[in-house]
């Protein structure tokens, strides 16, 4: 395109893409194919061999999909992606090269309850585990890692409750113990943070949610940053050392800075299969297009919505760190100089009845099981999401039983707030 750098307007339109060299068509083609002619016998032997880049087989690499990892990638400041089926297998994605069994992650208790869920008892299923702890405590996360520790894993934005995490320091403590730093960016998107410029070693998404922004497919993606040294001790082989499958070859050594993405193809999505369909990658790039339009509305709306919830005498407590009455205030010009996003929870002096009445009340925003939709949204977390926890494991989480979760859309904000003041009780 250009070599001065661009703007992320302009990224989130043209990274990645360039017109069709078959057709000329303007907008990325779906590539509706399961596999890709060889030019010849040594073609698809350098391709299997990975001596060459190009397309085989659909489960790994596909033109369609290829090109919203790399407009990902353009928007995170990364080095390479890798887009997969969903949020939680991006979560598998990222960990995969990192673990073996009898391995750990330490991880922040404010988090997704499908997260928790994954990481607290699928895990077990592999022999990894996760210790989960209080970022905003660092002495803690400092004592929970361990020699078997092979990462740290946080939100930049807390799902459910807003929270933003002090990546600057976490990051800090990744780094003195020789460890990647994992971010979950999604309920931020890079439009509002970028994780790398924090220290993040891996950013992961669901881009089911704002990424896509019009809940209609499912996706995740695994972006790298390119800067770890996989090579600096012997805690992750299957970067640094050699690859029985590749007759020997050492990602790390070969690709460097892309070692993880070709690892994420090769392996990953070979041995996986958590493979995104072309539509999928289509319909999330054309919501890319309009990211940052829609971003600043969101962020916008949340704060009327919030500011208006913190002064009814129903409510209880608002956790949008947006407020100037939040604890997390200083981290969003630090951490989301935009704005700390869309997402937040509401506590209700009804309790867990006047939650079960509210969300059944409401007449534009809906009771679904996502967030970062154009639409409004809302849920109760303590009966649905994170109804696996006990007692204690959801207040720690933010998903106390007498707060529900908001998602707020790109509607009229006026409208939202008379649609919460006529069902709250």
């Amino acid at each position: 395109m250009t070599d001065t750098p661009l703007g992320f307007d302009t990224l989130q339109i043209h990274a990645g893409t360039e017109p069709d060299p078959a057709t000329g068509a303007r907008q990325v083609p779906i590539y509706q194919t399961t596999a890709y002619a060889f030019r010849d016998a040594d073609h698809a032997a350098k391709l299997f061999n990975l001596q060459e880049v190009g397309y085989i087989y659909s489960r790994l690499t596909n033109p369609t999909v290829a090109a919203l990892q790399n407009r990902i990638t353009a928007l995170e400041g990364g080095a390479g992606g890798v887009c997969c089926s969903s949020g939680h297998a991006a979560q598998i994605m990222a960990l995969f090269p990192l673990m073996g069994p009898g391995l750990n992650i330490v991880a922040s208790t404010r988090a997704y309850g499908g997260t928790l869920t994954q990481f607290s008892q699928t895990f077990k299923r592999f022999g990894w585990s996760a210790t989960f702890v209080d970022f905003d405590d660092l002495d803690a996360v400092k004592v929970a890692i361990d020699d078997n520790t092979r990462a740290i894993f946080c939100e930049t934005i807390a799902n459910p409750g807003g929270y933003i995490t002090d990546l600057d320091a976490i990051a800090e403590i990744a780094d003195g113990a020789g460890i990647p730093l994992i971010v979950d960016n999604t309920t931020a998107t890079p439009y509002l943070c970028k994780p790398f410029e924090h220290g993040a070693t891996l950013v992961v998404h669901s881009t089911t949610k704002y990424l896509t922004g019009n809940g209609t497919v499912t996706g995740g993606a695994v972006i790298d940053s390119g800067k770890f040294d996989w090579s600096q001790n012997d805690k992750f082989p299957s970067l640094s050392q050699p690859e029985p499958a590749y007759h020997g070859l050492n990602f790390h050594d070969t690709f460097g800075a892309l070692a993880f993405t070709f690892h994420g193809i090769a392996i990953g999505l070979r041995d996986l299969g958590m493979t995104m369909n072309p539509q999928g990658a289509h319909y999330t790039l054309m919501g890319i297009e309009t990211l940052s339009l829609r971003m600043e509305k969101h962020v916008a709306n949340a704060g009327k919505v919030a500011r208006w919830l913190e002064k009814d005498h129903r409510v209880e407590a608002v956790t949008w760190a947006g407020l100037d009455s939040s604890p997390y205030k200083d981290r969003e010009a630090r951490i989301c100089p935009k704005g700390a996003g869309a997402l937040f929870t509401v506590s209700l002096k009804s309790g867990y009845e006047g939650c079960i009445k509210l969300v059944e009340g409401l007449k534009l925003f809906s009771h679904v099981a996502n967030l970062g939709d154009a639409r409004s949204l809302i849920i109760h977390p303590a009966s649905t999401t994170h109804r696996q926890l006990d007692a204690d494991q959801l207040v720690a989480a933010g998903a106390a039983p007498n707060l529900v979760r908001l998602s707020i859309g790109i509607e009229d904000a006026d409208d939202l707030i008379a649609d919460l003041d006529q069902a709250i009780v």
